[in-house]
């Protein structure tokens, strides 16, 4: 096949390119800079020069690299702005708005199948529920990442699809070799700004980056159109059982670390959050609603759709990943 990628310089993108060369695919990778271009190129992709706020612009020949578009069987769409903060305003500039132009270009260009990779945090605030699934209504998230991948994925399944089957794919927290927020907590815990909440006993989802690779090259050929699928490593976990290996591969030791109570942690979140937002704050505050959320309740993501129409199955284990990133 002959596979359409965006975000293919990036963590999960370049695993993905990887992966699709390895395989014999033919990569067309969108590169919005020469350092971007060397490193597809790097890969055995084929870099397309362009950038995805193109498709914000009205001016059509700002956009030329749509073109390539009409070459290609597939697009996997993995590019996305990603902050913990920040306004709904931002995202839906920076990622629904181009991919709801990409979509329809893909459609346009006759591509046959578009991948989309989206969140499992979309269910993440007011759903509460300890495992969910697809059919597991969403409710309003508390991160306006989540709530416009949410608005994104809602908009793409409602549009006119012409012969472009659409799947959605829903990653939880992404970890591997390379993965740049590990950089982010081994500085918060050297810091000293580090605590769990509960003492980190809450359960939590995560999939390695290989095997979100491997979900996206099956999304390829298999799932149905309008299908959505949780991906996962399948083995949630207590939150401290996650983390103490993850940051110890980076010679961190959180064994010493505090414990804050999810009775005082919540509204002290939320004060914090509100008053950051009130004031505009452009960096979110030590403590967010997002945060006691993802650390402070349980939560864990059914892959039973993933498993029987994807034919998905996690490979890459804990104890494997940890070993790479030694």
């Amino acid at each position: 096949m002959k596979i359409f990628v965006t975000g293919g310089s990036g963590f999960v993108g370049s695993a993905l390119v990887d992966r699709l060369v390895t395989e014999g695919h033919e990569v067309l990778a969108l590169a919005r800079s020469g350092a971007s271009i060397e490193r597809v190129r790097a890969a055995g992709a084929d870099p397309v020069p362009g950038d995805l706020a193109d498709l914000g612009r009205t001016d059509p020949t700002a956009r030329p690299w749509l073109a390539r578009l009409r070459e290609a069987d597939a697009v996997v769409h993995v590019a996305a702005h990603m902050e913990f903060w920040g306004p709904d305003s931002l995202f839906e500039q920076a990622n629904l708005v181009p991919t709801v132009a990409l979509h329809a270009a893909s459609v346009a260009a006759g591509v046959r199948r578009f991948v989309l990779v989206s969140a499992a945090s979309v269910s993440t605030g007011s759903q509460r529920r300890p495992v969910v699934d697809e059919r597991t209504p969403e409710g309003r998230p508390n991160l306006a990442y989540s709530r416009v991948k949410l608005a994104t994925e809602r908009a793409l399944l409602n549009a006119r699809g012409g012969q472009t089957d659409l799947v959605v794919l829903r990653p939880p927290f992404i970890w591997g070799r390379g993965m740049a927020t590990l950089g982010q907590l081994t500085e918060t815990a050297e810091a000293g700004r580090f605590a769990w909440i509960d003492d980190g006993r809450h359960t939590v989802d995560f999939v390695h980056v290989g095997n979100l690779v491997s979900a996206m090259v099956l999304a390829l050929t298999r799932g149905r159109h309008g299908g959505v699928y949780h991906v996962t490593d399948g083995t949630p976990m207590p939150i401290r059982d996650f983390l103490t290996p993850l940051l110890a591969t980076r010679g961190v030791d959180l064994s010493g670390s505090r414990s804050v109570p999810r009775a005082i942690a919540a509204p002290l979140a939320a004060m914090m959050d509100r008053t950051a937002r009130l004031l505009r704050r452009k960096t979110a505050p030590p403590l967010t609603n997002w945060l006691v959320s993802w650390t402070g309740r349980d939560r864990s993501y059914d892959i039973t759709a993933a498993r029987t129409e994807l034919g998905y199955s996690p490979d890459v284990t804990l104890e494997k990943g940890l070993a790479e990133m030694r």
